[in-house]
């Protein structure tokens, strides 16, 4: 029944990684000159995307191409790497608004606690309910028998999205799988960011090997909040030029900072900033088979439904969009406590309004009146 609060389904681990950068990058970077003058490497890429059918809509299959013309609204979906019998869990929820004019991005993160209502999806035979929005995968997912599609599970997902936003239709969607997501960075040679906080690792020591589990926690079954002990590796702020494994394991963190999962999700949105600035990089589009390895990489960890149109249609019909000219967008929210207990998240009313300027074309002017609204880069 809508509105009764469900149970969330259980998770055997923590999720590996919260964003949604490898298709930013594909975007970013098959709108270079280089690749739009190769058709060999522009089939590569569209080849090394699993293409499947993400969005809400009758038929198993994307509709036929039409052109791509503004305004446009993509939804991101991160997860972790799973197989079929396990339920998929949306770790990192990110909208991408592109305005009639084809040349800025608005971008905005959906924290994943947050407490919303998902809709009644037939297909499994849920009947809808109040629950951390991270869950509607896993309730949209179920194909009997124990198993598990992602792809079927995103719909739901995306419904429950439009419902909180007031967003009709998506325009594109696409689930990124962080299994290669190291690959993709170190294939790049890299990524450059600044770091704004003091942040320290939950998961590495400063080598970047795993931190040991304390004798308490190495229990599946043991509740512990910080389960890890031993040295810590530590962002400090400053600009750094990251590996990988030290870009994927920033961005992960969310412990021990001032503003928790907003501080994070303001993280995933500077590196996926960061890493269109670096796929744009005379040592990335100047260089094919360093792009060829890139792309590859990125497309063997994605799933893209571009309503018709393929990952390279995208890329070229956004050739305009440049990461300056990407505006990053923090949500307003407060954390539901109840008794003493966390119950997840909620966001302030001041939302509504920036929902509705997304709706009505009229995004810039919103935050010309609400400069609150804008992260830093």
């Amino acid at each position: 029944m809508a509105g009764e609060l469900v149970a969330e389904p259980k998770r055997k681990a923590p999720l590996w990684a919260r964003l949604c950068a490898i298709f930013g990058c594909i975007l970013m970077a098959i709108s270079g000159g280089t690749i739009v003058a190769s058709q060999v490497l522009a089939a590569r890429v569209a080849g090394a995307v699993e293409s499947r059918k993400l969005l809400p809509g009758d038929g198993p299959a994307p509709p036929k191409k039409v052109d791509i013309k503004g305004p446009l609204n993509i939804l991101l979906v991160g997860i972790d790497p799973r197989n079929d019998t396990t339920a998929p869990l949306s770790d990192s929820i990110l909208v991408v608004h592109i305005p009639a004019s084809m040349d800025q991005a608005y971008l905005f993160s959906v924290p994943r606690d947050l407490i919303v209502d998902i809709p009644a999806f037939p297909k499994t035979g849920f009947r809808g309910g109040t629950a951390k929005i991270n869950a509607a995968m896993s309730y949209g997912s179920s194909v009997g028998n124990g198993k598990h599609d992602v792809p079927q599970g995103f719909s739901l997902l995306a419904k429950t999205v439009s419902k909180l936003t007031g967003i009709k239709d998506f325009d594109a969607g696409a689930i990124i799988n962080f299994g290669g997501f190291k690959k993709i960075v170190d294939a790049m040679g890299g990524v450059t960011m600044t770091i704004d906080q003091t942040v320290k690792s939950e998961h590495l020591a400063p080598d970047g090997s795993a931190r040991p589990r304390s004798e308490r926690c190495r229990n599946p079954r043991s509740n512990c909040d910080h389960p890890y002990i031993g040295p810590q590796k530590t962002y400090k702020p400053g600009t750094y030029h990251l590996e990988g494994w030290e870009a994927l394991d920033y961005v992960r963190q969310r412990y021990g900072l001032k503003n928790s999962d907003y501080d994070r999700q303001r993280h995933q949105q500077q590196f996926v900033k960061a890493m269109a600035q670096q796929a744009l990089s005379k040592d990335v589009v100047s260089n094919p088979a360093t792009l060829d390895r890139v792309l590859q990489a990125a497309g063997k960890s994605l799933i893209f439904d571009g309503n018709g149109n393929s990952v390279v249609d995208w890329g070229l019909a956004l050739k305009n969009i440049r990461p300056a000219n990407m505006t990053l967008i923090k949500l307003p929210g407060r954390s539901v406590i109840t008794n003493g207990s966390y119950k997840g998240e909620a966001l302030q009313s001041t939302a509504d309004p920036f929902f509705a300027s997304i709706r009505d074309g009229t995004v810039a002017t919103f935050l010309l009146d609400h400069p609150e609204f804008i992260n830093k880069a």
